[in-house]
């Protein structure tokens, strides 16, 4: 399988659009139409303090997806990455793609000079961690959320 990364275009959407609700269901979620919309546009807009995306694509077919941005860190000078959302289709799993993206995420981080690339998993995505676990290192942080 030939195997192309790279950032995500306006004709993309539709095949992104597909994607991005394949992730959210994995994580039992679901958003509004006005949401797609603004985070696609985000993606495609220029401001290099929103976010990024960055596909995954094989014989013309997008089969994966990485979003993220740069932010401000207040125990750091330079900026860190956050890696927000990771997904590869179902039929393409387990041949690199997850890799690939979380690669070149780390390589768009080097290139903008953030110190660091996070993410966040839940503890049940088992077949993830196994990925995370030889690309990342496991942090003590918990998560808390507005109550």
């Amino acid at each position: 399988m030939s195997l192309t990364i790279r950032p995500v275009r306006p004709e993309d959407r539709p095949e992104w659009e597909a994607l991005w609700r394949g992730y959210l269901h994995f994580y039992e979620t679901e958003v509004s139409p006005d949401v797609y919309d603004a985070a696609f546009s985000r993606l495609v807009g220029d401001d290099p303090h929103d976010f990024h995306g960055l596909v995954a694509e094989t014989d013309g077919e997008l089969i994966g997806l990485t979003h993220f941005l740069f932010h401000r860190h207040m125990w750091k000078l330079a900026e860190t990455c956050y890696l927000q959302d990771l997904y590869a289709a179902p039929e393409h799993r387990g041949l690199g793609v997850g890799r690939a993206l979380i690669e070149a995420v780390y390589g768009a981080a080097d290139a903008y000079g953030a110190d660091g690339v996070y993410w966040l998993t839940q503890d049940f995505n088992t077949t993830a961690r196994q990925l995370y676990d030889r690309v990342g290192k496991l942090t003590p942080f918990v998560k808390y959320t507005r109550a």
